[in-house]
């Protein structure tokens, strides 16, 4: 079996879990999961602080070219952390993230970028970066200002303020999350985590912490209810008109997802998955949703610590991470600390190109 299936599985497995969640009050957990998508699309503001931390990544492989190419690489991800610090609202819709990046390892470095969004316009302030030295220094420091409808049609398409309709959004996660939700096990996937055993950070209120996870006993079965009974629904889901012009998709596409989907069912996608427990272990892969008394989501984290051994390449992947998740100020005012950048601040992609080139000689 190929590796790259089994990744997907998990990918999708993990983002389909790490979702805004709430519930209306302590359920049993698959029920309070399943409701907290609907609370979820209550959520028109609030502030957020993400982290992705990468706490182990090993590559081997019997190809010596492939394990001195990975190797550097390997070097800077591991322990390497992005963080994320933003504030949301929907009307008018505005966005501003703070993106960290501190890479470890030889080339250790870090570095922030700020970032704006609005329902058109997307503002990205140019950072210092060693690596980068080809960006002019009167360009660094400056919101790099890219307009969303001018991009669609230098890329021959139509801009569709849909793309950016944070309610529409909302509506598909709701679809998506129930049908995921509904095909899998509450016995089996879900389950109750008692509040003080949750290592919840200091000031994060929960009533109840529920858990989705996966483990070695039940990994085969989880992928096959992906491949064979939500991910079909899924792709029913995102043809609906209003989905499919808001993500971009044309019908073509979907039917020709479907097909590859069809084609991988059968005696094929069985063997696939009995091969699944000859490379992959899963020491941990669990999703902790922390929901506090106002029904909202307060807290979530994502826990990943999988080993993969080709049987046949004799290649050999871990990876240890964990992300994280925690929002406040739910609903509340939000203040904006950057806000819409000054025209003087502002450099488009024209003058950019420019200045690179003018620099060039």
């Amino acid at each position: 079996m190929n590796k790259k299936f089994a990744i997907l599985i998990l990918t999708l497995l993990m983002s389909m879990t790490v979702v805004l969640a709430g519930c209306t009050s302590k359920q049993d957990p698959k029920d309070a999961m399943k409701s907290a998508t609907g609370n979820a699309m209550k959520m028109t503001s609030y502030e957020m602080k993400s982290k992705v931390v990468i706490k182990d990544l090993k590559v081997t492989s019997q190809d010596t070219d492939t394990a001195a190419a990975t190797g550097q690489v390997m070097s800077m991800l591991n322990n390497a952390e992005l963080t994320i610090d933003g504030v949301y609202q929907s009307e008018p819709m505005q966005t501003e993230l703070t993106m960290g990046i501190n890479l470890k390892g030889d080339m250790s470095m870090s570095f922030n970028i700020p970032m704006v969004m609005t329902k058109e316009k997307l503002y990205v302030k140019i950072p210092s970066i060693p690596l980068l030295q080809m960006i002019p220094e009167d360009a660094v420091n400056k919101y790099l200002v890219l307009d969303l409808k001018e991009l669609a049609e230098q890329e021959g398409t139509k801009f569709n303020p849909d793309s950016m309709d944070t309610k529409k959004t909302q509506q598909l996660s709701n679809e998506i999350m129930n049908t995921l939700y509904g095909e899998y096990d509450g016995n089996k996937y879900f389950k109750d985590i008692k509040v003080k055993d949750a290592n919840l950070p200091d000031g994060v209120d929960a009533k109840q912490v529920v858990q989705f996870y996966v483990t070695n006993e039940n990994v085969k079965e989880a992928a096959e209810i992906f491949v064979n009974k939500v991910a079909p629904k899924l792709l029913d889901i995102v043809s609906k008109d209003e989905y499919r012009d808001m993500l971009g998709l044309t019908k073509e596409e979907i039917d020709k997802a479907k097909s590859e989907l069809n084609s991988n069912n059968g005696d094929k996608l069985s063997k696939n998955l009995n091969d699944l427990k000859n490379y992959l272990t899963i020491n941990q892969f669990t999703v902790n949703t922390a929901i506090d008394k106002k029904d909202f989501p307060s807290y979530q984290d994502a826990i990943a610590n999988v080993e993969m051994n080709d049987p046949e390449t004799k290649d050999n992947v871990k990876l240890s991470m964990e992300v994280t998740n925690q929002y406040s100020k739910i609903n509340d005012k939000q203040t904006f600390k950057i806000g819409i950048p000054k025209e003087s601040d502002i450099i488009t992609m024209e003058q950019l190109e420019k200045e690179m080139g003018a620099a060039s000689y």
